[in-house]
C-alpha cells in the first residue's frame, strides 16, 4: 500500500534496497534509496491527473512493520486468502503508487491450535492513509494529496462506510521502524524468531484479552509517574484501535521488511519487549535509573530505523 498510517503518521511497506518496475510508458526515471514514499505518491497522482494509468518506474521499497488483528476464521467464511509475502509490485491508480492487491482477501493464520484470518481492507486503508498524509503534513499536506484528491477520498470512504457500517482497519503499518508502543500489548516470552532460510524477522503474538491487559497496566504506570501526557495518550489511542475487536482475536506484530534493517546478530539479541516492559515495571516500582536504562537501550537499537522515518 502506498500510503498507510499508524495513530496519524503516514507510511508506506515493501522493503529498502528492492526496486520494482511498472510498465506502461516509455521512459524511466531512478530515486535515490530512501527517497521518502510520499514523493512516489505524489509523482503517481501527478501522472494519474495527466491521464497515465501505468508507468515505468523503478522506485525503492519501503521497509516496513506491520502490526494485525486476526478474528476467528469461521467469523468470515469464504474470504479468499493470500499469503503474507505476496506482491503485486508498485501500479500507479487514482491516489499514487499502490504495492499491494486491491482484492479484498485476508491473511491465515494457524495459533494455538486454532485457525485465524486478517482482512486486508486494502481500498479502506488506502483512502484513511491519503487522508491521514493529508492531515498530518499540515498546509505541506495540499503539495503532497491535493484538496480534489482528499475531497474524492473522503467521498469514498464516506460511501464505503455507508455501505459496511461496521468496517474497520485490521492492519497498521508503520514504515523504517516499529514504534515503541506496539510492544506494550506482548508478552517478552512472546517473540518468535522467523527464519525461512535466506532472511530472520522477529513476530510477536498474543490473545485479545491479555493484550487489553497489558495495555491498561502501561497506562495506569504512566499516568502515575511523571512522563509526558502525550505519551500515555499514545498508547491509550493503540488500546481504543485493540479494544474494537472481540475478545477472541489474536494480535500479531510481523517486523516484516523492517527486520531487513538489522543484521541476524542484531535481530537475535533484540529483546525489545522485554526492554519496554522492564522500564515500565522499574518506573512503577520508582527506580528511574533502571528504567532509563532500559529506556536508552531501546533508543539505540532503534535510533537509525527512527531517524531515517523521522526525516522521511
Amino acid at each position: 500500500m502506498a500510503v498507510l498510517h499508524d495513530c496519524g503518521q503516514c507510511h508506506s511497506a515493501g522493503r529498502a534496497a528492492k526496486r520494482r518496475s511498472v510498465t506502461g510508458v516509455p521512459g524511466r526515471q531512478t530515486l535515490p534509496e530512501g527517497e521518502p514514499s510520499l514523493l512516489g505518491a505524489r509523482v503517481g497522482l501527478a501522472l494519474t491527473r495527466a491521464g497515465k494509468s501505468t508507468f515505468e518506474y523503478d522506485l525503492p521499497m519501503i521497509p516496513a512493520a506491520h502490526l494485525r488483528v486476526y478474528e476467528p476464521s469461521v467469523l468470515m467464511p469464504g474470504l479468499p486468502t493470500v499469503a503474507v509475502s505476496a506482491s503485486v509490485g508498485l501500479v500507479a491508480g487514482r491516489y499514487g503508487l499502490v504495492g499491494e492487491s486491491m482484492a479484498e482477501d485476508g491473511y491465515d493464520a494457524e495459533w494455538r491450535g486454532e485457525s485465524y484470518l486478517c482482512p486486508r481492507t486494502p481500498r479502506l486503508r488506502l483512502l484513511q492513509g491519503v487522508l491521514a498524509v493529508r492531515r498530518s503534513y499540515g498546509q505541506l499536506g495540499g503539495s503532497v494529496i491535493p484538496e480534489s484528491v482528499a475531497r474524492q477520498a473522503r467521498r469514498e470512504l464516506a460511501g464505503l462506510h455507508a455501505e459496511h457500517p461496521g468496517l474497520r482497519p485490521h492492519i497498521l503499518t508503520s514504515a523504517w521502524h516499529v514504534p515503541m508502543r506496539w510492544f506494550v500489548p506482548f508478552p517478552p516470552h512472546s517473540r518468535e524468531l522467523i527464519d525461512d532460510g535466506s532472511t530472520l524477522s522477529i513476530r510477536y503474538r498474543t490473545d485479545h484479552i491479555s493484550a487489553m491487559a497489558r495495555l491498561d497496566q502501561a497506562i495506569d504506570i504512566l499516568e502515575a509517574s511523571s512522563v509526558p501526557e502525550a505519551v500515555a495518550a499514545e498508547v491509550g489511542e493503540l488500546k481504543n484501535w485493540v479494544g474494537e475487536f472481540g475478545v477472541e482475536s489474536m494480535l500479531e506484530l510481523d517486523y516484516a521488511g523492517v527486520a531487513g534493517l538489522f543484521s541476524k546478530t542484531d535481530l537475535l539479541m533484540d529483546e525489545s519487549a522485554a526492554d519496554v516492559w522492564s522500564s515500565l515495571e522499574a518506573l512503577e516500582d520508582g527506580d528511574w535509573a533502571e528504567a532509563g536504562r532500559h529506556y536508552t537501550r531501546m533508543v539505540s537499537r532503534w535510533s537509525v530505523p527512527m531517524s531515517v522515518s523521522y526525516s522521511n
